[in-house]
Formats: structure tokens, sequence, C-alpha cells
């Protein structure tokens, strides 16, 4: 097995893989804390205090690669500030920030508030893209690798309630061979200046995109809840088990509390299963939602803590070609997105998610993938409550050093210098913490644990099926996937077997059959019906498209004109249509976004059918029309 090279995978696995933490960082590393597993979303209520920390920090990059040798903890020197949730390399006029390859810091001054004194308090990241490291004062109390998923530090040994005291965040933007994305950095001949290369097509935006919060929780808490739910009949049920911190006397009192704010079932125990009579299900396009509240109920009576977390009752399977929500056929529409907007990078935005949302409903779409990692938690929230289904996915993209053109020839993805064990170690901590994180999400139907990975390489089985292994021990309640690429065809891909639905990304007519859509109309057929006879089950077409110039037109429907970009998707249209077997179409992409800028990209992607700005081309209005008139496919 050349993945493998003769070495066993534990004897090269550091110590803290090989159990479900969220750092990947050794114990015998003295700067290099390890973390526990981040199971609950932090949330206000009677029990529990939550305190924004988003708003403008000091800013500051490091002086050098190796910079965190000393940490950086005293007060940063006055002059920039950095927006918190933004990527920061679009902020500033300032090239050399936004090409910096290494740590930057974040710092500001927050105080724990007086009340919390009989509690315990932590700050937590929601994301640091792609290793994040928090301070308090001189103490480095956690780190993190992993750009997407979140991870936090108790500081309640730290500081005292009532007291001020100094958060510095560093994060880290490097990408290397045994990452996840992976990557490569190289040093200028005569500058010496550090460059980031990496095998995917989307800028590799770096900082605090996401929120920073400081709560409290009570000392004897609610660690995790995971609820599966199922349906008997006209009855909902929810399969429940409650972990919590610390050695607990009281009871777990569990309610369900309807979205009337009625209680329509009652439950004791950490581990059981509630019965609702007359369910209202969850459904794609009529999301709804009870309230499932998890109480610590002390010998007295008093309530300790308690959790209340939004549960969908729906259920999801695959059935021969078809895939089922709720026990009916299911077809996806919609798009491969990207968390991508102008000056803020990857930064989340209320305002963009909302509007966002607004257009996948103007245009008749169903459902996103989060390509090509895991979105922001308040998009899985807002997903549940607007019954968009989801194909939550890692961030393992770029595991294909030839699909960019890097290789210069002959490539080989998989190999002890390549894609290797430390890799999929990395890889394996990535499923770990989506799945942690985002398990209970009624609008996720589906996992996907790579995006276009060499999947017709050598090494790519025994790369890939421990994972999959994994992904179903984690959770057996949801499908599992990857999204194929166009080189790794029905004949020469080698993991598939290992997945219950085909994702496939194809591009006939753009990447090959260049703007030939006649000839790309019978390669694309062919190649969907021996997907249909190899596997008989569902195919989603995960990504479709042609790089369009808003405003540029053609009578004779040339490449990059928007009449080629609704000719090509219409041509595929008509594939899917005489195609059994497809079960949906999730066009590439949701709108343009940002690339690393060279002689193939000019201002990043151009497949959208928004603009960056979210304006639609002429291909928007072609979709609506195919997408708010369509039904189902039974």
């Amino acid at each position: 097995m050349k993945l493998l090279a003769g070495l066993s995978l534990l004897s090269i696995v550091p110590p803290s893989l090989c159990v479900p933490t969220a750092s990947l960082y050794q114990v015998n590393d003295p700067t290099k804390v390890e973390q526990p597993l981040i199971k609950l979303k932090p949330q206000q209520n009677p029990l529990r205090e939550l305190v924004s920390l988003d708003g403008l920090w000091k800013f500051a990059l490091a002086s050098g690669p190796n910079d965190t040798a000393q940490p950086w903890t005293a007060p940063l020197p006055k002059g920039l500030e950095c927006p918190v949730p933004a990527s920061y390399n679009d902020i500033f006029v300032d090239r050399k920030i936004h090409d910096h390859v290494g740590w930057v810091y974040y710092q500001r001054d927050v105080f724990v508030p007086k009340g919390w004194s009989k509690e315990r308090y932590l700050v937590r990241a929601e994301s640091a893209t792609h290793e994040g490291r928090i301070y308090v004062n001189d103490h480095l109390l956690a780190g993190h690798v992993g750009g997407y998923t979140p991870f936090e530090a108790d500081i309640t040994d730290f500081v005292a309630a009532g007291e001020k005291f100094r958060l510095t965040i560093g994060v880290n933007n490097e990408l290397t061979h045994e990452t996840i994305p992976p990557g490569e950095i190289s040093v200028g001949e005569f500058t010496g200046k550090r460059t980031q290369t990496y095998h995917h097509d989307f800028y590799n935006y770096a900082g605090l995109a996401r929120s920073i919060w400081l709560y409290s929780l009570p000392r004897q808490h609610i660690q995790d809840i995971t609820v599966v739910t199922d349906v008997d009949g006209r009855n909902g049920l929810i399969n429940y088990d409650v972990k919590v911190a610390n050695h607990t006397n009281g009871q777990i009192k569990i309610s369900v509390i309807d979205e009337d704010g009625k209680t329509v079932a009652n439950a004791s125990g950490a581990h059981g299963t509630v019965k609702i009579d007359s369910v209202k299900l969850w459904q794609p396009g009529a999301a709804y939602l009870y309230q499932f509240q998890a109480n610590i109920v002390d010998t007295h009576g008093k309530v300790v803590d308690t959790y209340s977390l939004a549960t969908g009752v729906r259920t999801v399977k695959v059935s021969g070609t078809k895939f089922l929500i709720n026990d009916k056929p299911f077809y996806f529409t919609g798009f491969g997105k990207h968390e991508d907007t102008s000056v803020r990078g990857k930064g989340h935005d209320q305002a963009y998610m909302v509007h966002d949302f607004q257009l996948l409903n103007w245009i008749g779409a169903n459902s996103f993938r989060t390509s090509h990692y895991p979105y922001a938690e308040e998009v899985m929230d807002f997903a549940d409550r607007q019954g968009i289904v989801v194909i939550d996915e890692t961030p393992a993209v770029g595991l294909n050093i030839a699909l960019l053109g890097l290789s210069g020839g002959e490539s080989q993805t998989f190999t002890p210098e390549g894609i290797n064990n430390n890799t999929q170690a990395a890889h394996k901590q990535a499923i770990r913490e989506l799945i942690s994180r985002d398990k209970n999400h009624p609008s996720v139907v589906m996992w996907s644990i790579a995006n276009e990975p060499a999947s017709q390489e050598d090494g790519a089985r025994e790369y890939f099926e421990p994972l999959a292994k994994l992904s179903r021990k984690l959770d057996p309640t949801r499908p599992i996937t990857f999204a194929n690429v166009g080189m790794a065809t029905f004949e020469k891909d080698r993991i598939s077997d290992l997945f219950d639905v085909s994702c496939l990304n194809r591009y006939f007519g753009w990447y090959s059959e260049t703007g030939d859509l006649a000839e790309a109309e019978v390669a694309l057929e062919k190649e969907l019906r021996g997907w249909e006879e190899k596997f008989n089950r569902p195919i989603i077409m995960t990504e479709y498209g042609a790089d369009t110039i808003a405003g540029f037109h053609s009578v004779l429907g040339l490449p990059w004109s928007e009449e080629f970009q609704t000719q090509m998707l219409d041509m595929y249209h008509r594939v899917f249509d005489r195609i059994g077997s497809m079960a949906g179409e999730q066009v590439w992409n949701f709108a343009d976004f940002q690339t690393t800028i060279g002689t193939m990209r000019v201002d990043g992607n151009k497949k959208g059918v928004f603009t960056r700005d979210r304006k639609p081309k002429a291909a928007a209005h072609g979709l609506r029309a195919r997408w708010t008139n369509m039904d189902t496919r039974d």
C-alpha cells in the first residue's frame, strides 16, 4: 500500500489523535494544550449567560514564522484594528497583510461579569482559519487545528469574576500536505518571501471569520445532547442521550415543547425515547421545530441547569434510486455555495445570510451543499428554521494533486510525502468535529466527507475506507457521500461502493468539449448511465456550470456569455430528465466568489448564477422557471 508505505497507521499518528479530541496538539508539547471535543453551542437562558466579544480588536502580524516560540501576549502596539467576525485579507489596503503567510494576533480587554463567581466561564471561538490559540493574559489555554469548527478555553481558574483580562487569539493560515485542506508553502529564491499554494479553487481567507463568545455554565451542567428522530404512524419519536459534566445526584428531566409553547411530551433519565402524539414533521420547505428541553433537577427539586435544543422530527434514508425524507422521494434543487462576500471574505454576515436564503426561495432551490467546509452554526440553525435541506461537508478539498494542474505531469496524491497517514488523521478529526457539531440539525440529511479527491488513484481506497467506517460509526442514521471528480469516472473510481449516494461534479461543455454542447450532451448522458448501471442508487449532480461574465452577451452563445451559461444548464437538465436515478441537481455556483488571482482566474470564479454582490445573471431566471415548476420525480 503506497499510502502507508510499510508503516502501520497508529505508528505515525500522534497519541492525541487516537481519542476524540478537538485539538491535534500533543500533550507532551508545552506550547500546545489538548482540548475536549466541543459539544453544545452556548446559549442564553436563566442559568447560562452569553456575552458577545464581536467588534473591533487590535490586530498585528507576527514578526516571523517562528514568532510563537515566544508568544506575543503583551499588549499589541497601537495602530491596526480588525473587525470580528471577518477575514482580515481584504480589510486593509496593504498587500503585505493580504498575502501574509503565518500567524496573526487579535487582542482586546474583556471583563468577566461580577455575578459569575459561582459559575464556570469560557471563551469560545467559532472558528480560526486554520489554526488558533487562545491566550488569557500570559497563559496559553487552548489550541486547535482546523479552520471551520469551534474551540474554547475554560478561563475560570485564571480570572476572577469581576476582573478584567487581556484576551489574545493567535491565528495561523498555513496549509501543508498534512492539513485539511492541504497545501504547500514555498520560499522565494531572491526575496525569501513565503507563498502559500493550495489545491482548491477558492481563496485562502484567514482570521476570525465567525463570532467569539464569553459564556458561563453552572458547575454541574449539561455537556452534550444527541437526538435521533423517528416516526411511528402518526407519532413522532425522539431518541435521546444527555451527558452531564461532573457527577450529578440529581435527575435529568426532559420536556418537549411545540411552537405554540405547549408541552407535548415528558420523560426522565439521561437516555430514552420521548413520544409525541400527532407529531408535526420537519419537512423540506415546511420546517416545524420542537424545543427539546433537558434539565438537571437536584434532590430538592431545583433546576441547576437547562438546555433547549431545536429539534425537527423527520426520517432520512436511501431506497433503491430514491432519496427519501419522511418516506417520500426528495429531489435536490439548489447549489454548491461559499461563505464569500466582498471585503468580509469568509466573515459571517447576518444580512448576507438572510438575503441568500431569500434568493434560494425566489429561485426555487430547496437545498445546498456546504462546499467545501462546515458553515457557520448560525447558517445551520437558519436552514433548520427555513426548511432548507443541507449536504454537510468536511474541509477535505484538494486531495487531488493533478486537479489544478499543479503536478507538472503524472501525479500521485497518496504518498508518504503527499497525502499521507497524518493527513488521514487530520481528516478523521475533521469528520469527528463536523458530526459532533451538526448531528442534531434536521436540515442536515447527508454527510459529505470530501470534495473531488483523487479517487481513481492508487492509495485512495486505503485512505478513504477507514474514513467511511468512522463516519458510519459516529452517525449510523444519515447516508454518507463524497463529491466525485470528473477524471474519476465510473470505470476508474475505486471508492464509491463505500458510500450511499453518487454525488458527481461534471463539466462537460466547459472543461471538456468546451463550447460544443451537442458533443457534451452525449458525453454527459453516457457518464450518467454508466453510474446508474454500476450502482443503481441515487445520483445527485453536485456541481455543473460555466464561468460567465455578467453583462457579456453573444448571439452565437459563445463561452463566457450569459447565453452560453443558460444553454449549458438547459442541456444538463435535458439529460437529467432522461435518467431515472437522478435525485438532484445543484448548480456550481450560487454566486461568484474569490480565488487565487492568476492566469486562470481574474478576480475570482465566475460560475455563479448570481454575481458576487448577488445580482442575477440570465441563468438565474432559467433556473427559477424550472425549479418553481418542479414537483417531485417519482
